[in-house]
């Protein structure tokens, strides 16, 4: 049975897949990120189990993987198949597509791994049929995927999708990028997290506290929660402005609160419409299968591009 090997490199753990041309997971499998050895020894942990999902095909469909998608946190050169840099990871310019091709004998596509979640998003998951389409994880951080006819598109540098970093509240909180008052300071998981443990006191206190909170009735939790959807409603403003979205798809942790997320935001971001036409707002589908499901999605293009050049 032909197949690609799927593969989603993240700052703790590892996610892959065998992936049929149908987009179908065939297999999937998961181990830990030595993050701790250090780059060099991550990349042989990327490299070994490629080349173990490799043999698995063999073993279970007859045959080898035909191509292989991997999705990587940070700046990645798409076009060239490098891994430029990641703050988590501590890579620098890893020729991921060289790297993986000479060991699987295959071809070998790269992508972000936001941009690549997105791309799963748009063609399996929320945003299926949907022609232009936003998707936003709020994590950690907070980072978008515009996707355009079943495409997602890059930027002319590969750095399209910051909304993270609009600036939100010009005297709000000093960001790492060395803004003040960015939207992922104001309304990630772990800036509600952040601001929850100061307003309650409890130092361990997390955004999914403040969401159990606001749910049992808390005003002092309702306050910051409201405060973070009236911040990542303003993000979205100027998303939509900008980009004219037929539906936006929300991801992440934070997503995880569900209705407790999604009704005051859809309110809020409704209420500050004015000459845009107002997106849907829905929730993700394929929750942290994402970007492993997008990374057989390149696969398959890069297949179908060399049989079309």
């Amino acid at each position: 049975m032909r197949h690609v090997i799927a593969l989603d490199v993240g700052g703790t753990g590892m996610k892959a897949a065998l992936v049929g041309a149908d987009g179908a997971l065939l297999h999937e499998t998961r181990r830990a990120t030595p993050r701790e050895a250090g780059p060099e020894a991550v990349v042989a942990a990327v490299l070994d189990f490629a080349a173990e999902l490799r043999d698995t095909g063999v073993e279970k469909y007859g045959e080898p993987a035909v191509a292989a998608g991997v999705a990587v946190p940070g700046i990645v050169d798409d076009a060239e198949g490098v891994a430029v840099f990641s703050a988590n990871l501590g890579w620098r310019d890893v020729p991921f597509r060289r790297l993986l091709g000479e060991r699987l004998t295959c071809p070998v596509a790269v992508g972000h791994d936001l941009r690549t979640g997105g791309l799963a998003e748009g063609r399996l998951g929320a945003a299926r049929d949907v022609d232009r389409f936003l998707f936003i994880a709020l994590g950690t951080g907070i980072a978008a995927a515009i996707g355009i006819d079943g495409r997602i598109e890059p930027g002319a540098h590969g750095g399209s999708g910051e909304i993270g970093h609009i600036v939100v509240r010009p005297d709000g909180p000093p960001c790492g990028c060395g803004q003040r008052g960015c939207l992922e300071r104001l309304a990630s998981a772990s800036a509600v997290g952040e601001a929850w443990a100061t307003a309650c006191g409890d130092p361990a206190a997390t955004a999914a506290d403040c969401a159990k909170a606001v749910e049992s009735g808390d005003p002092l939790a309702e306050a910051v929660w409201q405060d973070a959807v009236d911040a990542l409603a303003g993000g979205l403003i100027t998303g939509i402005t900008l980009l004219d979205p037929r539906r936006i798809v929300v991801g992440g942790g934070l997503a995880e609160a569900g209705d407790t997320l999604f009704v005051p935001l859809t309110r809020a971001v409704r209420v500050r419409i004015t000459f845009q036409t107002s997106p849907q707002i829905v929730p993700a589908e394929l929750g942290d299968a994402a970007a492993c499901l997008g990374a057989g999605q390149l696969a398959w293009d890069l297949l179908a591009t060399e049989v079309t050049a």
